[in-house]
């Protein structure tokens, strides 16, 4: 993915693609979904696909319907004789059911007799190679020890794509010398082995070859959602991050341990301090010490290791601490699925506590999105002196796209009220919600922390009227939060302004739903989308005016969940009770083709509630 997507980027292409795999070392199926514009950045996937490229027989038993009409398979000649039951890591459950759909079709459950029905029934080309002999051929030509050749499996599948879609070598050598930097042999090799597969399916070459790049963007971003915050993290000032190891989380952590720090004749990067703590209570603890003595600290979780952050969390809450925690969603209850998307969580970020405190919990929509939203959660964890929680998902997290650079002119660094002299110093001022803040260790500057009720310095006392005055001033914060937010933070509109129907939704949802809206808008449907991207404190009052705009018949929740929880938020704050919903909760990505169709269910009336179900 890495290197197709670098080469397309590089030829000026519109790029997106979601990863998929299981939560396993090695043997089961793994894929790529991507999709490739020549006149637009895409925001979403859709199905059926004009290429698979098959590295085993399983990828051809998983994905043989989700090829169109006139597609082409890539595939291996040595696979054909493979049977179902030749591939023991597909699950039985998933087993039978495509048996029972061999069965359907009237057709053996083998890769030969499935590629030969695709022909027959749909026109598919079969660009077949033979992986065995085009190692061989490598082995020979590069000098590389036999016993490392299996290295360069996935190099087939990646120098058959570039010839089927005609990248240029040019191209593929410079997005291979990105990828293998400072290790020339291994370009080499790859763009012999380039060769060697365009040679096996010459016939090919072009047979989905783009049309000229049409976007207008000289320089691009390529990377994935969790480099992106990475990325944007860096760019806000984080001098500190703890984490523990976590799908699909860890991958944020691992590239600011790549740039911890770098200094060049024009460039300075860091410190950064990251640590691999022993656990995710640690991770979180060790960030708000590190936020007390001023520095700009965060972590990065998913679920299980958010549920146990909480008592940190709280601990953050009751002293007013400005940390940030990436909050990245993946499947549950417990375990669950630890490699699968989802959006579940929403209500866990907003209300998982002991006792109550302000906090911020806020999500983004897009890759460019997060960068910006990154930077807004510093700013607001520290102007506030609030924990922020940046709500995500494996969506984000594991996709990867192309987008613009984003615009440094747009960000600022706001640290709030810090003062540098005692000067009689309360650090919880009972005066101002937000007192001035002080770090650990400045020069004769004293203050206390605790887990307990404390007074204006910060010593433990249980007086009711402290309490009162001490516990009103920390929730009401969200006020000042809510009344400093411009609009913009807190929703976004997009589409007709007198739409004939309204879909809400937050979080990665966002693509595919304007994407959903445009193609319904171009048969004469009149769509809008509404992009909740604060949602704690909830803005309320700005989702009523959005979804007041139709009949409540025609306002649809969209969201990767069983009970499409934004329904639940905007019930207890509106009392407005949202009766439709479209929802997916299998792990996998909403595509457009389905979710155009459950619009159109939907907006006719003839269904309230869709559940989604595409994906292998």
């Amino acid at each position: 993915m890495m290197v197709i997507g670098r080469a397309l980027a590089r030829r000026g292409y519109g790029f997106i693609a979601d990863r998929e795999y299981f939560s396993n070392i090695t043997g089961r199926h793994s894929y790529i979904h991507m999709l490739v514009s020549s006149n637009r950045i895409p925001r979403a996937l859709k199905y059926p696909v004009e290429l698979v490229a098959a590295m085993d027989a399983e990828t051809i038993f998983m994905h043989f319907e989700d090829i169109s009409s006139n597609g082409i398979v890539i595939y291996d000649s040595g696979s054909l004789s493979k049977k179902i039951s030749d591939a023991v890591s597909i699950e039985d459950i998933t087993r039978k059911r495509i048996e029972d759909r061999c069965n359907d079709i009237k057709v053996q459950c083998t890769v030969e007799s499935l590629l030969r029905f695709l022909e027959r029934e749909k026109g598919v080309r079969l660009a077949e190679i033979n992986f065995q002999s085009v190692l061989r051929k490598l082995v020979e030509l590069a000098k590389i020890d036999p016993r490392q050749i299996s290295r360069y499996v996935s190099g087939i599948i990646v120098s058959a794509i570039a010839t089927i879609m005609d990248i240029d070598e040019d191209a593929v050598r410079y997005s291979l010398s990105t990828q293998f930097r400072d290790r020339q042999a291994i370009v080499e090799q790859n763009i012999q082995l380039f060769r060697i597969v365009a040679n096996e399916i010459s016939r090919y070459r072009g047979s989905l070859k783009l049309t000229k790049p049409e976007i207008n963007m000289d320089k691009v971003v390529f990377a994935s959602g969790n480099d992106i915050v990475a990325i944007a993290k860096i760019v806000a000032g984080v001098r500190y991050q703890g984490y523990y190891p976590i799908t699909p989380a860890s991958d944020e952590s691992f590239l600011l341990e790549r740039f911890e720090y770098i200094e060049s004749e024009d460039t300075l990067i860091g410190p950064i301090i990251v640590i691999q703590t022993e656990d995710e209570i640690a991770a979180i603890t060790s960030a708000i010490g590190a936020s007390l003595t001023g520095a700009r600290s965060s972590t990065a979780t998913s679920g299980p290791g958010f549920d146990l952050m909480v008592e940190g969390l709280s601990w953050a809450g009751a002293n007013e601490a400005s940390v940030v925690i990436t909050y990245y969603q993946r499947g549950g209850p417990s375990t669950g699925q630890p490699t699968r998307g989802s959006q579940s969580d929403l209500l866990n970020a907003v209300f998982a506590s002991h006792g109550e405190f302000a906090r911020v919990v806020i999500s983004s929509g897009d890759h460019l999105e997060a960068f910006y939203d990154t930077v807004f959660a510093f700013n607001i964890a520290e102007k506030f002196q609030v924990p922020v929680i940046h709500l995500l998902d494996k969506f984000l997290a594991n996709s990867t796209a192309t987008i613009p650079i984003p615009d440094l002119d747009q960000l600022s660094i706001e640290r709030g009220n810090i003062v540098k002299e005692n000067k009689g110093y309360k650090r919880f001022n009972l005066n101002e919600h937000v007192s001035p803040r002080a770090f650990l260790g400045s020069k004769d500057i004293v203050m206390w922390y605790s887990g307990d009720e404390h007074d204006e310095y910060g010593h433990i006392v249980e007086d009711p009227e402290n309490r009162i005055a001490m516990y009103s001033k920390r929730i009401e914060k969200l006020r000042l939060i809510e009344e400093n937010t411009p609009i913009n933070r807190k929703i976004i509109g997009y589409g007709d302004k007198n739409p004939d129907y309204v879909v809400i939704g937050w979080g990665s949802v966002k693509g595919v739903a304007l994407e959903a809206i445009e193609m319904l808008y171009s048969r004469g449907i009149r769509g809008r989308y509404i992009n909740v991207k604060m949602l704690w404190p909830f803005p309320a009052k700005e989702i009523l005016e959005e979804i007041s705009r139709v009949p409540k018949s025609k306002v649809i929740a969209i969201e990767h969940s069983y009970g499409a929880n934004i329904i639940k938020l905007i019930a207890m704050f509106t009392g407005i009770s949202i009766d439709n919903s479209i929802v997916k909760f299998t792990g996998r990505p909403i595509v457009l083709n389905e979710l155009v169709d459950a619009l159109e269910k939907v907006i006719l009336g003839k269904e309230r509630r869709v559940v989604l179900r595409y994906g292998a």
